[in-house]
């Protein structure tokens, strides 16, 4: 027997390449008559009941958890009126200790976003591509999107209470740039026991729309024209509450005007508009109440993703997926909405609330409790209040009174229930991770440094895999982004301050896109410590990248301007090695100690050549005063015996003027090969210049 579809159509479409590619603004909604829409609107909204009665037992749990996590108070009468009603914040307070490690984990500075490089780049091509995405993802993210930071923000305060939270990833033609946004687990559909998001054949958004919204999208083409439509004249009709939680949360709900939005309902769904066999991804815009149709477009955007057999006939299409699931722990029962504090620490938080509202009652009624009067007491019955030295009158005697007046037997509140609460509590903490050393207590003061680290070590391991789903996820929706940029960017965009990236640097593998963040690192510490022996080991082992390192050095102690302040060894120049620093210093040591020495060996040999001069003019002018007064033998040899005297000093200072001019010399070449040339030198060679030149005129002289 052949298949009958649940739709049936009296007019089907033509899946041509105009409906798949043209403009978007402009939906199939006109291509079917009235009572076809009528059909797609009841068909999709059936949809949707059917899924949403397929969660009935997990929006139950999840409104508990969530009513928990708000501390939102129910209605108490038991054991009195007005007794005790504290709600404890165990389940909030796990909340924010996985918030505030997550968030500054996963989102770190401005680099979120970066395509790897996988294989050889033996011309650095491949690098440069990898840092264009990189730094445009990032911008993207950051800049562009000027939302997605605060919904990432509002996503990781979710998760850890409901388990599972959406991103929505899109392309905006209003803003011209794709969106990033977090959608509520409770405001996205999907049936219980599907498997994944994507295999999931249909899937609904609840999105409020204001009046002016559709107005304005019905004045653009987005949506059909329904200003006709009874439902559209009127505000919408009030929401079905459920009254108990009504009376939990103290409020009513306000009646509707026309400041209330619409439900409309964004079903993502395969249906068989075309009558091919086939059912195709299509997008298809209902509102709620009226089930009427306001938009459906295809959900795939190119007609290359229809693969055709040789009839051609559609074989399958692969769609545009929007949405991507973030995970905190995986729902045991399989379901696809997955688990969270809420749910796993419910019961307990509703225990420690119970046994903490019967400890304040039991404390309550011990300090204030009645009794019974008999009828021998002259006083009048009911309550009666004392305030501090006040005495009231009664007609009985002390003794009356004693017998008449039987107060209740009240115990003080049970130490074995306070027990309990402190059971409950630990429990609860070691489920969370929000021991004592986690949310930063002391654990005492006798805990060494190295047990300290050790707990918190372990205190974050049931964090590390729930960082990583969420990495995965984030990874997830990076690779949509980078999809969605192969579609729409234009073929080159300038971005940030003087940036440009390329269309074709969209058509690689997208698998390659990752979040910076490192899914092993869960804290500060942890990040701290790890760059810190890497810089180490960089110091220590050659063959590293030296300037990577210092970077992420730099980025790990979050140095702002990094660029600034570290411009990178090309812009410094490469630094020497340690070892050869220190040889150089040793060297530099020995040389200033052997000009030193140098210095004081040629002003030693300058003052004798001083001296030696002195003695050549002493002993030339005597032999001229000889010659001029006295005459005979004997004068004769002693004036040759002066002479050859002089003449050794003559041959002395000679020898004494090359000795210092190689000393000098010597001095001068290890001032030119080193930048510490000491004073001493250039003070010795003045001095010795001034020496030899006064010697080597007075040798001239008395040689004349």
């Amino acid at each position: 027997m052949a298949f009958k579809p649940m739709l049936t159509l009296d007019r089907h479409i033509k899946l041509t390449e105009d409906a798949i590619q043209g403009d978007k603004a402009s939906n199939l909604c006109n291509r079917f008559d009235t009572a076809d829409l009528q059909r797609i609107g009841n068909y999709v909204h059936e949809g949707y009941s059917r899924d949403k009665r397929s969660r009935h037992k997990w929006e139950t749990r999840t409104q508990a958890a969530m009513d928990l996590a708000m501390q939102v108070q129910k209605d108490k009468n038991f054991p009195w009126p007005g007794c005790s009603n504290v709600a404890f914040p165990l389940i909030t307070i796990a909340a924010l200790q996985f918030h505030s490690r997550a968030y500054p984990a996963l989102i770190q500075g401005t680099d979120i976003v970066k395509y790897r490089v996988i294989g050889q780049d033996p011309t650095g091509e491949k690098r440069q591509r990898a840092d264009r995405v990189s730094m445009h993802m990032s911008w993207q993210v950051l800049e562009e999107d000027k939302c997605w930071e605060e919904q990432k923000d509002r996503l990781l305060i979710n998760l850890p209470i409901v388990g599972t939270t959406f991103s929505k990833k899109f392309f905006n033609a209003e803003v011209d740039h794709q969106v990033g946004e977090t959608v509520l687990a409770q405001d996205f559909v999907l049936d219980y026991w599907a498997k994944s998001v994507e295999s999931c054949p249909r899937k609904t958004h609840i999105i409020p729309f204001f009046r002016n919204q559709v107005h304005s999208n019905m004045k653009r083409g987005v949506f059909r024209d329904v200003s006709e439509e009874a439902w559209y004249g009127q505000p919408p009709p009030p929401k079905q509450q459920d009254p108990k939680r009504d009376n939990r949360l103290g409020v009513a709900p306000p009646e509707p005007d026309e400041t209330t939005p619409y439900l409309c309902l964004e079903q993502h769904v395969e249906l068989d508009l075309d009558g091919d066999g086939y059912a195709e991804p299509y997008i298809i815009t209902v509102e709620d109440a009226s089930k009427s149709v306001l938009r459906i477009v295809t959900g795939f955007d190119r007609i290359e993703d229809i693969e055709y057999s040789r009839q051609k006939e559609i074989i399958s299409i692969r769609r545009m997926e929007y949405f991507t699931k973030y995970s905190f722990i995986p729902s045991p029962d399989g379901g696809i909405y997955d688990v969270g504090f809420g749910v796993l620490l419910g019961p307990l938080n509703e225990s420690t609330n119970s046994v903490i509202n019967q400890l304040i009652d039991a404390g309550t009624w011990s300090i204030t409790a009645g009794g019974f009067l008999g009828r021998g007491a002259k006083f009048r019955g009911g309550v009666y209040t004392f305030a501090p030295r006040e005495w009231k009158r009664v007609d009985s005697s002390g003794e009356d009174i004693q017998k008449s007046v039987y107060p209740l037997p009240v115990r003080e509140p049970s130490m074995v229930l306070f027990q309990l609460l402190s059971l409950l509590i630990n429990y609860v903490n070691r489920i969370a991770g929000t021991t004592d050393p986690m949310v930063g207590e002391d654990p005492g003061q006798n805990t060494t440094a190295e047990t300290m680290r050790t707990m918190v070590e372990q205190g974050t391991k049931i964090y590390t895999a729930v960082f990583k789903r969420v990495w995965r996820s984030m990874k997830e929706e990076f690779k949509k982004g980078y999809i969605l940029n192969a579609i729409f960017m234009p073929p080159r965009k300038s971005f940030g301050e003087g940036q440009m990236v390329l269309h074709e640097d969209y058509l690689g593998n997208p698998d390659e896109v990752v979040p910076v963040a490192d899914p092993n690192i869960t804290s500060e510490q942890m990040q701290m410590a790890q760059v810190q022996m890497l810089k180490a080991s960089a110091a220590s082992t050659p063959g590293y990248n030296v300037e990577e390192v210092e970077r992420r050095f730099l980025k790990a102690i979050k140095v702002d301007g990094i660029d600034q302040v570290y411009p990178g060894i090309d812009a410094t120049g490469m630094p020497k090695d340690v070892k050869l620093q220190i040889q150089e210093m040793k060297t530099q040591v020995a040389m200033a100690e052997l000009q030193s020495n140098q210095a004081e060996f040629a002003a030693t040999l300058m003052e004798e050549q001083r001296m030696n001069n002195a003695e050549i003019i002493k002993i030339a002018a005597e032999v001229e005063n000889m010659k001029a007064t006295q005459e005979g033998d004997v004068e004769d040899r002693k004036i040759g015996v002066m002479n050859a005297v002089l003449g050794m000093l003559k041959t002395r200072n000679e020898v004494l003027m090359k000795r210092i001019e190689v000393i000098l010399k010597s001095m001068e070449l290890k001032r030119e090969q080193s930048a510490d040339g000491g004073d001493v030198g250039g003070l010795a060679r003045a001095s010795g210049n001034g020496g030899a030149a006064k010697g080597s005129s007075a040798a001239q002289a008395a040689a004349a």
